[in-house]
């Protein structure tokens, strides 16, 4: 590959931008540029030609067009290895451009701010950066592109041998680098559009791009010979609602899993709450009038699933909340908020990871995918409060307006648990959980097991209907007096004459929450 004479540098990052443009002037490189990265380099005194100066024309339409211009284009696509591309540069005076360098407009942070309106972020689409990245990439046997700063000092450095040259590895890799990079900055902006048109336009659409940003990776995924990564939604609010880690270790694939589903079951009471998850199952939930009342309840529910768990508080964490898990062993703590004196509590707990996160609220236009082989599976969330006012009651005894309140705690939480879920609470607080079983009944079996105390006066949710009545047995024989269903199994008749038989209250959904 020739040598690298020329180079046009675009950025709207201008990270490192100084460095390189010297390291490259110093090499003997010829620099050009636009707008503000010319401005930014005149100051640092460095020498450039202004891209107008090339095409011989003013950036024109408040700087929509400037570099789009067969002299630019031209000296960047035109194929080396044909004498007649070479001829047609030479005949039209258009000098080469070897090196492309170019960051877009921040489109993504643009869109992120609350205030931004539409104008603002259409000025946030950038035409002519894509165009070039594209260009230069398409011709990477000829031409260098560089879209990170992460990749300047490797550039200098390959440019600083003999041949004053980009190798080849090098210039595929970056290649590849940009063209993802462009995939993702229009998928970002097509995801915007959508959303914005998301009334006309289809929940599911035929064709699906997501601009994803790797953000993490963690040392494996679900176990230690599974490599992992975690991505970022491109131009969302960020993993876990823009979460921000205040101590801690680094967070694992695990770890994300769990935290993401007990704050999002935390998110759907409205009294103070807490959460703790193990394996992607709330071992305990208790509410209560502040924090440390709804702790004691949750963890009070299974203190041996408890160990190693996950927390999740729909209130800012205090101090007293931290003194009263005292030594249990979290593996997260996530909160919309953790004071400074909770903070100096913790700092003791170097392992512990401590997250501060809004409060989940999703959002009706929101999918969920999840992979397959060959492709993926898509649907809304399930993540919106039922209205119980909706629920019948077919069976002769009627819920109490202590047992209604209860029935509705355990149904909540029963929509964040592995089916076949059986879920057992009193008014504010879990006190048996059967979760990920093969059989309705068993879960049933394995609910009432999980109790730590006579379960007489309880209530039962079940997430989806009873297909025999044994599990219906199991649970009034333990002492459940009332039970929330689907309802809808082909033996609702019999289900409700075994209710009547043990005088329990039945309340009917209609809705279905399997958690796969």
């Amino acid at each position: 590959m020739p040598p690298v004479t020329r180079a046009l540098l675009s950025v709207s990052d201008k990270t490192g931008l100084t460095e390189l443009a010297r390291g490259l002037a110093e090499l003997g490189v010829e620099l050009l540029s636009t707008g503000g990265t010319q401005k930014h380099l005149v100051a640092a005194g460095l020498p450039v030609i202004a891209v107008s100066d090339v095409t011989g024309f003013p950036e024109l339409l408040d700087g929509r067009v400037k570099t789009l211009h067969p002299r630019i284009h031209g000296g960047i696509l035109a194929d080396r290895s044909k004498a007649d591309h070479l001829a047609a540069l030479a005949t039209h005076g258009i000098g080469r451009i070897d090196l492309v360098v170019v960051n877009l407009y921040p489109f993504e942070a643009t869109i992120a701010r609350q205030e931004v309106d539409e104008a603002e972020a259409i000025e946030s689409i950038d035409i002519g950066g894509p165009a070039l990245l594209r260009a230069a990439a398409k011709n990477f046997a000829g031409v260098g592109v560089v879209v990170d700063p992460r990749d300047y000092d490797e550039v200098l450095r390959s440019l600083g041998g003999a041949a004053r040259a980009l190798p080849d590895a090098l210039r595929r890799r970056l290649s590849a680098k940009a063209f993802a990079h462009t995939a993702r900055y229009d998928a970002t902006i097509a995801g915007w559009f959508a959303a914005d048109a998301a009334s006309a336009a289809p929940r599911f659409p035929e064709s699906l791009t997501l601009p994803l940003v790797r953000e993490l990776e963690p040392r494996y995924g679900e176990n230690p010979h599974q490599p992992s990564a975690v991505y970022r939604l491109g131009g969302g609010r960020g993993l876990l609602g823009g979460m921000r880690q205040l101590q801690g270790k680094e967070l694992s694939w695990n770890n994300l899993l769990d935290a993401d589903a007990a704050r999002k079951l935390v998110s759907l009471f409205d009294e103070p709450a807490v959460v703790i998850v193990k394996h992607n199952n709330p071992c305990g939930v208790g509410r209560g009038g502040d924090l440390v009342a709804a702790y004691q309840r949750a963890f009070d529910s299974d203190p041996i699933s408890a160990f190693g768990g996950i927390l999740a508080t729909n209130r800012p964490v205090e101090a007293a909340l931290v003194e009263a898990f005292g030594e249990l062993f979290l593996e997260v703590l996530v909160a919309p908020g953790i004071t400074t004196d909770s903070l100096a509590a913790l700092a003791s707990r170097k392992n512990l990871r401590v997250l501060d996160c809004p409060v989940y609220a999703a959002s009706r236009d929101e999918i969920e995918l999840r992979g397959i082989d060959g492709g993926f599976l898509a649907q809304a969330p399930d993540a919106f409060a039922d209205d119980s006012s909706t629920w019948t009651c077919p069976t002769r005894r009627k819920p109490t307006a202590d047992e209604r309140r209860a029935l509705v705690f355990a149904w909540t939480v029963g929509r964040y648990t592995k089916s076949n879920a059986i879920v057992i609470t009193n008014g504010d607080q879990t006190l048996g959980i059967g979760a990920g079983q093969m059989s309705r009944v068993d879960s049933c079996r394995l609910a009432i097991s999980k109790s730590r105390s006579p379960l007489g006066g309880t209530v039962a949710a079940s997430d989806a209907f009873f297909p025999f009545r044994d599990g219906l047995d199991a649970l009034a024989a333990a002492g459940v007096e009332a039970i929330v269903q689907p309802g809808g199994s082909k033996r609702d008749d019999e289900l409700l004459a075994a209710a009547d038989e043990h005088a329990l209250v039945m309340m009917l959904t209609g809705r279905r929450h399997f958690r796969h």
